[in-house]
């Protein structure tokens, strides 16, 4: 594989990643409500969703789910319920504004479970890769699927290097919100908002 067709990609990805979706605002939410350290442990469970997603697409089982409308709908409608549940959730908490305390280990071992099943219950994602990456294969190379595995690495290393950037900017914002009392304390209603939208958009967006 070309080194142009690598910088290619891997300007294309970056682009990709830094574009509003489920998972950034996800990791930025996270951030925003616990610190960066928890935009962290989520980008690191979203980027290990995206190794099933890459294996999907590497594998041709995400053809199969594109193809299948039953498949498609089972795990677009599982994602948003799930996401709604974390919403519900979220709106539930306590008004007591942003914790400054240190976060518990297994806090982030939760948020790293939830970013993982987030991503994996998005077809969109596995859809995402079986468009893109073949775009960027050369056939007369040969190895197809050795090459989908290579971009769809390059993809997950450059998404957690970004999501890991967005996490410390969310962490500056965080810091603005400390001084303003009346926006913290209702700091979990925004973050389930955001849940709310992006369970609703997985659940009626189409296969394209």
């Amino acid at each position: 594989m070309e080194m142009e067709v690598i910088f290619s990609f891997f300007s294309v990805a970056i682009l990709l990643t830094l574009a509003p979706g489920p998972d950034i605002l996800f990791v930025i939410a996270q951030s925003v409500s616990q610190g960066k350290h928890a935009g962290i442990a989520t980008a690191l469970g979203l980027c290990t969703g995206l190794l099933v997603h890459i294996s999907a697409a590497v594998l041709g089982v995400s053809a199969v789910i594109y193809q299948s409308a039953l498949a498609f709908s089972v795990v677009k409608y599982a994602g948003a319920v799930y996401l709604l549940y974390l919403a519900w959730q979220a709106f539930r908490e306590r008004d007591e504004g942003l914790s400054f305390g240190r976060q518990k280990p297994m806090a982030y071992a939760s948020l790293y479970k939830k970013g993982i099943v987030m991503n994996v219950l998005n077809p969109k994602v596995s859809l995402f890769f079986l468009a893109l990456l073949p775009q960027f294969v050369d056939p007369s190379a040969g190895q197809i699927p050795q090459q989908m595995l290579v971009l769809g690495v390059i993809f997950l290393v450059q998404a957690l290097a970004v999501f890991t950037l967005v996490s410390i900017g969310a962490e500056k914002l965080r810091q603005w919100l400390s001084a303003h009392t009346a926006i913290t304390r209702r700091i979990h209603w925004l973050k389930g908002a955001i849940f709310a939208l992006i369970g609703i958009q997985i659940a009626v967006s189409e296969r394209s």
